[in-house]
């Protein structure tokens, strides 16, 4: 038995004002500097009032969020009260958010402790809005949290089903302007979202056709996104509802090794979560295609590229990916990313140690031993094709 889990989704032009429609006193906004400065925070707080709450702002999250920072705002939500809370930026903020949510309603909680098989009794204080600003996460339609703890260099993929938002906000307003390069990385983040919930351990039928038309959209219009900027709006809403899309499929049917991997990669080298965990995505694919069982081929069928067999459907899949990647500019080995073979060899039993223990690596279609999983650093640092 499972569960297929989803919050309320408003989307498309002037979805925020759905804000005006709530019902509450307080509301506390959870977001990051620059999110601040865009202004943002003032477009929300501007309809929380209409909705006649009032707002505090918790501006202090950082990219990867740490235990550290998810402690210190939880106390001032504490102080505050909400009735609402907001989380609003890119996976950062709403992950955070999301966390602070949970030790505001239950504060004899270890945030390293959050897990699906505990209870946590939410929505005695508060209930949680997600508004993304960027088109990749999906966290706000998953119940997903990754922290990081800063003290052992690692991240932490924890989550429980009744941390999912309340209400998901899909606006693209807050889209339009996105430089290129966070354009690129985050659209990179929702294919692989959508590649790893497709062909995962724990695919099912209720995520499968989300997936499929996530990856469509992710092909048809991030390129259009990338090149073009506030000029293609279509492309800008279609990204949007593509990333929201993404992480409703795989956020009910589990990412995979690309993850375990891309997560180990960004918690040593602080690489950006989209760039890290897109980067193994076609290495992943050839390693888990050369163990059989996978369904590569009919995601390549259903993208018109030829498909023949499993072999020729993963190795057309992964030259689209990499075609793409190259065409808005993203690194297809851990050598382009700028790290050096002497930091790389020096970090690597530590690479390999946290994806080992990434709870995406149980959901993986092909789990690697500790060699291969050293191998598959090693073949994505030089640009490899795997032939293991």
């Amino acid at each position: 038995m499972w569960y297929f889990n989803s919050p309320e989704v408003v989307y498309g032009e002037d979805a925020l004002s759905h804000l005006d429609t709530l019902h509450g006193e307080r509301a506390f906004i959870v977001t990051d500097p620059t999110i601040l400065k865009l202004g943002f925070v003032d477009m929300v707080k501007e309809h929380l009032h209409a909705a006649g709450m009032q707002v505090a702002v918790f501006a202090e999250v950082e990219p990867d969020p740490s235990l550290q920072t998810v402690r210190r705002g939880a106390e001032v939500m504490r102080d505050f009260a909400p009735d609402w809370i907001v989380g609003l930026g890119g996976g950062s903020s709403m992950d955070a958010a999301k966390a602070m949510w949970i030790l505001y309603e239950r504060p004899d909680l270890d945030p390293a402790g959050i897990n699906p098989f505990v209870e946590l009794g939410l929505r005695q204080k508060a209930r949680l809005i997600a508004i993304p600003t960027t088109s990749g996460t999906g966290s706000e339609v998953t119940w997903a949290t990754v922290l990081t703890d800063t003290e052992e260099q690692r991240k932490l993929a924890l989550g429980a089903r009744e941390s999912m938002a309340d209400v998901a906000i899909v606006d693209p307003v807050f889209t339009v302007n996105l430089p290129p390069q966070i354009t690129a990385d985050t659209g990179m983040d929702a294919l692989t979202h959508a590649v790893e919930g497709y062909t995962s351990a724990w695919r099912n039928d209720f995520c499968d056709g989300l997936c499929l038309k996530a990856i469509q959209l992710v092909f048809e219009y991030l390129p259009r996104a990338y090149a073009n900027g506030s000029e293609d709006l279509e492309a800008r809403e279609r990204m949007h509802n593509a990333a929201c899309i993404a992480g409703l499929g795989f956020g009910n049917s589990m990412a995979a090794l690309a993850h375990a991997l891309g997560h180990a990669l960004g918690g040593v080298f602080h690489v950006p979560h989209g760039r890290a965990v897109s980067l193994f995505l076609p290495y992943t694919i050839e390693f888990s295609a050369r163990g059989g069982g996978t369904r590569y081929a009919e995601i390549a069928r259903f993208l018109g590229l030829p498909a023949g067999d499993e072999e020729e459907g993963a190795a057309s899949l992964v030259k689209a990916i990499r075609d793409l990647a190259r065409q808005i500019d993203q690194p297809l080995s851990i050598r382009e990313l700028g790290i050096t073979q002497e930091d790389f060899e020096a970090n690597l039993p530590k690479l390999v140690a946290n994806a080992e223990t990434d709870t995406q690596m149980v959901t993986s279609i092909r789990v690697p031993s500790t060699e291969q999983s050293e191998q598959l650093f090693r073949y994505a640092y030089e640009g490899k094709e795997i032939d293991f």
